[in-house]
């Protein structure tokens, strides 16, 4: 991004209404383009909320966060540089490069650094926080020549990877990856030092967009996609199931098909990580399924939902997948190695993420995978992720849900009122959730503790088990009582908990806990949440619209027979 269309994405109005996303900016110099870099991506990633940028006193970083109140803000941005660490090492201060001074210079920093690492830790537990460490070359300090390591040096970088070590593990805290700054930025084209002297910024204008772009990704991270649908012969393994026979399949380095062993342990990777996996080929489903069973795959049949074999159009198969998963296709990657495949799903489902496998280039077969990893990526791993595509899995052949099946499946729902607020699954399931969604608006962590405190406020989080296995949580509602009537602000629910009259026995489970005689919900649609429109107006004769109200002896007149078990944790 250049500067003039950063500037351009901020003239543009938000829209009536949006909630404000105050974000601070911490650095110890000053911070001129960054700022507006980092305003731009922000905005740009968030459409809905007004981003604002808020920085604090330049020069003393550390006292800075120390002093921050986190409550104040929705997220923290922390650039540090070495000057940060101690001023020695910054263009601006002069008489401290004595051969004699560089065990203090080295002292100095790591004491620093603990300092910095606990505001980090202080933050972290009230505020995301985006951590960007050093970027820049260290300045001409020690007596070595540069082709050599210095033992300064070498101390500075070792106490700067131990910080980014501990800073990983700090709950709310997201640190840069050195790896992808060194992708988009070249170590040469990174310092400003006439800038640096003349108004004390340090960075070249690209290096300031490449930092902002990486800490609005790690503050507003797009949300990872759900499912993978991918082609067999010569992708999931080199070769033609149907011609070659099952021998004559390959996937490993000692058969020159070392590319496709890569994707199948990629693949492994992300259902280990939640996603779900399932295949769309046009081959005989006997032979595609022998071949999936053969033990030596990395990635064999065990790993997918769903396994769809036919010599019909591919985006049949992928039609019938998705209702299986009932996910949309904004939320899944369709993989296949023939372009006139890819361009058909692609017809059928627009808002599908189709990929060509590059089978016959390396180089770009690595940089495809890492991207293919970037699209699934998540900031860390819960136990719900590890449930889902097990739960889907099992739910394969299920007969159609009625109240006979209902009742066979022993199904347990456990409510509980008591939430941390440093507990990030029940955010985000409302951040990404978008069938049954209330309203389809995102909440900070800001907003969420201000739930928690509120005396009036009412937070429900539920979690789902059957005969089938657990589900994890699975709905979040929150809102506030006012009187005789509670308004509910957000209500979601997993998609792979639907059919199960889950929703029913949460609004009961509210009336009977808040005695109110009526709920007013903040509906309002998306384009993604017509299921709990529907849900309203066909199940509950609520017509969807805002401040729509559902009445106690309305909803116990039409609420069907529940056969779940309620647990409470109060």
């Amino acid at each position: 991004m250049r500067l003039i269309e950063a500037l351009s994405i901020l003239r543009e109005p938000c829209p009536d209404g949006a909630p404000g996303f105050p974000v601070y900016l911490g650095c110890g110099f000053t911070p001129l383009d960054l700022k507006t870099f980092l305003h731009a991506h922000l905005q740009r990633r968030m459409k809905e909320y007004r981003v604002e940028v808020t920085t604090g006193l330049f020069g003393d970083l550390t006292g800075e966060l120390e002093r921050l109140e986190a409550r104040r803000w929705a997220a923290v941005a922390v650039v540090v540089e070495w000057s940060d660490l101690d001023p020695r090492l910054g263009l601006r201060t002069s008489g401290g490069w004595r051969v004699s001074a560089l065990d203090d210079i080295a002292a100095t920093a790591g004491a620093q650094m603990e300092r910095l690492y606990g505001a980090l830790a202080n933050l972290g537990s009230g505020v995301p926080v985006a951590l960007m460490l050093p970027s820049l070359p260290l300045p001409p300090v020690s007596y070595t020549p540069r082709a050599q390591a210095g033992a300064l040096e070498a101390r500075l970088r070792a106490a700067v990877d131990q910080l980014a070590l501990r800073a990983v593990e700090l709950p709310g805290c997201r640190v840069v990856s050195r790896e992808a700054v060194d992708l988009l930025s070249a170590p040469d084209s990174r310092s400003d030092p006439r800038a640096e002297l003349a108004v004390g910024f340090p960075y070249t204008g690209g290096h300031a967009d490449v930092i902002a772009s990486l800490l609005a990704a790690l503050i507003a991270p797009d949300a990872p996609r759900k499912g993978l649908i991918t082609d067999l012969d010569d992708t999931l393994w080199l070769g033609i199931a149907g011609e070659s026979g099952i021998d004559g399949l390959a996937w490993t380095l000692e058969r020159r098909a070392q590319l496709h062993g890569l994707y199948q342990q990629l693949l492994r990777s992300l259902a280990d990580a939640g996603a779900l996996l399932a295949v769309a080929s046009k081959n005989d489903p006997r032979v595609a399924l022998e071949a999936l069973r053969q033990p030596e795959l990395y990635c064999g049949a065990d790993v997918f939902t769903s396994i769809e074999a036919s010599w019909g159009p591919k985006s049949e198969s992928v039609e019938r997948i998705l209702k299986s998963w009932n996910i949309g296709p904004d939320a899944v990657v369709f993989v296949d190695d023939s372009p006139m495949e890819v361009a058909e799903v692609q017809a059928a489902f627009p808002a599908m993420d189709c990929r060509l496998f590059p089978k016959n280039d390396a180089a770009a077969a690595v940089r495809w995978m890492a991207g293919l990893r970037d699209a699934f990526g998540r900031a860390s791993l819960s136990e719900e992720d590890r449930l889902r595509a097990a739960s889907i899995r099992q739910a394969a052949g299920r007969p159609a849900t009625g109240a006979g099946f209902l009742r066979s499946l022993e199904a347990v729902i456990e409510f509980s009122y008591r939430v941390s607020p440093d507990d990030g699954r029940p955010l985000d399931l409302i951040n990404k959730t978008n069938q049954f969604n209330l309203n389809g608006r995102r909440i900070q962590q800001s907003e969420w503790r201000g739930w928690m405190d509120d005396p009036n406020g009412v937070v429900m989080v539920a979690s789902y088990r059957d005969r089938f296995g657990p589900l994890g949580r699975i709905l979040v509602l929150v809102g506030r009582r006012n009187g005789q009537c509670v308004d509910i602000a957000y209500w979601v629910l997993s998609c792979r908990a639907f059919s199960r009259d889950i929703e029913y026995a949460c609004l009961r489970q509210l009336f009977e806990r808040t005695g109110a005689e009526q709920f007013r919900f903040a509906y309002a649609g998306t384009p993604r949440n017509g299921p709990l429109g529907d849900f309203l107006n066909s199940r509950l004769g609520v017509s969807p619209t805002a401040g729509a109200v559902l009445s106690r002896e309305r909803f116990f007149e039409l609420c069907p027979e529940l056969f779940h078990r309620i647990e409470t944790v109060s």
